[in-house]
């Protein structure tokens, strides 16, 4: 005689044993594997726990115990959708852990990392000098922003010196191989295959591991362990994690393409941030050849660094003078405009700044700030009043760095202060004439860091002066005329 629990019919948990009996009778013929050929002897209701649901976030990943139309984290509507969470393996709730063998940090050895250049120094540089072994790195970007035209660049590169792999989830591999054509690396010895499966991604290349590794993109792969749709939170939290242990436990340097959402962040639950190694993301202005990679998080090298593209018929292009991109061509100097030095990472850039103030007939004049924050140029504008005596009340002010950079950091404030009161006032600014500084609430300017580099930087382009707060004068000779300033009045006295 065989014995039958409830834990042999999945949807009559906790149900008495004379329910049991008819559900049987009820779903006898769909018992066959179950009990053979359809008989079975006798049942006996065994007490067994419920097994519970969650309800996960789409937006933001967050768990919940109970299905709400609002996510209480993130404040999407409409986002939580019921999942069973993953049961551990082995039946038992209980976890027996191994004990893991201890190694003093002085003892480890590092010799033997090698990173693995991409053959493009930009990339290179916003990586913090190339791939590491075992690191994972997440780039993201808008659709046709080039994430796939680059990569295959880097994997076929890497390809000619050490073990290359591409996996596609999106595309054939007719179609990855048009591509490489037309980039000029169709010969490149690098492996492809197109899989959407993780668990057969990794069962395919464990036995002969990869140097270097490109998943196309994130979002299309799957697990079998789950039910839930390719993309889902769940899923990307599931792949992202296997794959992470892989590139950890075979020395892959892994990278993973991730979709954007509309407003420009990667898609899926932040944790897949905190679980990768580096982030970077592919910003363009629009309709600009232009492509600009910036580093938003690095385990091996500097964050916020800038690598510069542009981008043709035959694939991407270096930009080793990317201050040239922001600089404007022309001759003469005009009111309203001012170049400011401004320090991405380890880089200084060489920006124009752009002002137009123009009377506002209604009662709610307008700030637009393009490239800058909005809300600290809101700021600059009152100090202007309250320390300058230059009131743009009834104005519209409207502010714009050239060609798509955002700057970030307060040494904008002086070059934001001088192209307004410049635009304002009808007084242009010499060509020749850069400026950096930060404006305090007092009307002081305040010195900003890596002031000789910003300095070097312009005198490289030919520049002639420059307007810096007094701290930041170089400590050597400088070929440009130092113009030192402790309060904003004094900059705004340079004006013709």
């Amino acid at each position: 005689m065989k014995v039958f629990t409830a834990r042999d019919f999945p949807g009559i948990d906790g149900v008495s044993g004379h329910l049991i009996q008819q559900k049987i009778h009820l779903y006898a013929s769909q018992l066959d594997d179950v009990i053979g050929n359809g008989l079975y002897d006798e049942c006996y209701a065994a007490p067994v726990a419920k097994i519970k649901r969650i309800y996960a976030c789409d937006s933001c990943g967050a768990q919940h115990l109970k299905w709400q139309g609002q996510c209480p984290d993130c404040g999407e509507w409409n986002a939580l959708s019921e999942t069973r969470p993953l049961l551990r393996q082995g039946g038992s709730s209980a976890s027996h852990g191994s004990r893991a063998e201890l190694t003093r940090l002085d003892s480890v050895n590092i010799a033997h990392v090698e990173r693995s250049s991409s053959g493009l120094s930009e990339l290179d540089r916003v990586l913090g000098g190339g791939l590491v072994p075992g690191s994972v790195v997440l780039i993201g970007g808008d659709p046709g922003i080039g994430k796939s035209t680059l990569l295959l660049s880097a994997i076929a590169n890497i390809s000619l010196t050490k073990q290359g792999c591409y996996v596609t989830g999106e595309e054939s591999l007719e179609q990855i191989a048009l591509r490489a054509d037309r980039l000029g690396v169709g010969q490149a010895p690098v492996q492809l295959f197109s899989e959407t499966c993780v668990e057969n991604i990794i069962a395919t290349l464990i036995s002969d591991p990869p140097d270097a590794l490109v998943i196309d993109s994130i979002q299309a792969l799957f697990s079998d362990r789950l039910d839930s749709a390719p993309g889902s939170v769940a899923q990307l939290r599931e792949c992202a994690g296997q794959l992470v242990r892989f590139a950890k436990e075979r020395d892959v340097a892994t990278v993973l393409v991730g979709h954007v959402t509309k407003e420009g962040t990667l898609a899926g639950p932040r944790v897949l941030e905190h679980m990768v190694d580096t982030v970077l993301y592919f910003e363009s202005d629009l309709g600009s050849r232009f492509r600009i990679i910036r580093t938003a998080k690095n385990r091996f090298g500097a964050a916020n660094e800038l690598g510069f593209f542009v981008m043709s018929e035959q694939g991407f292009t270096e930009v080793k003078n990317p201050s040239s991109i922001f600089l404007s061509r022309r001759t003469e100097s005009v009111p309203g405009s001012v170049t400011l030095v401004t320090q991405e990472s380890s880089r200084p850039l060489l920006v124009e700044v752009q002002a137009l103030v123009d009377a506002n007939p209604g009662e709610s004049p307008r700030r637009l700030a393009q490239g800058l924050d909005g809300q600290r140029l809101a700021l600059l504008l009152a100090v202007l009043h309250r320390h300058s005596g230059v009131s743009l009340v009834g104005n519209d002010v409207f502010v714009n760095v050239v060609g798509g950079l955002r700057v970030a950091e307060t040494a904008s404030d002086l070059a934001v202060c001088l192209a307004a009161v410049s635009s304002y006032q009808e007084r242009s600014i010499p060509g020749d004439l850069v400026v950096f500084g930060e404006v305090g609430l007092t009307g002081e300017v305040r010195p900003v860091p890596f002031g000789e580099e910003r300095l070097a930087e312009a005198a490289k382009h030919g520049f002639k002066r420059a307007i810096i707060p007094t701290p930041n004068q170089p400590r050597t000779s400088s070929p440009l005329e130092i113009i030192p300033v402790d309060r904003l009045g004094q900059a705004l006295d340079i004006l013709d």
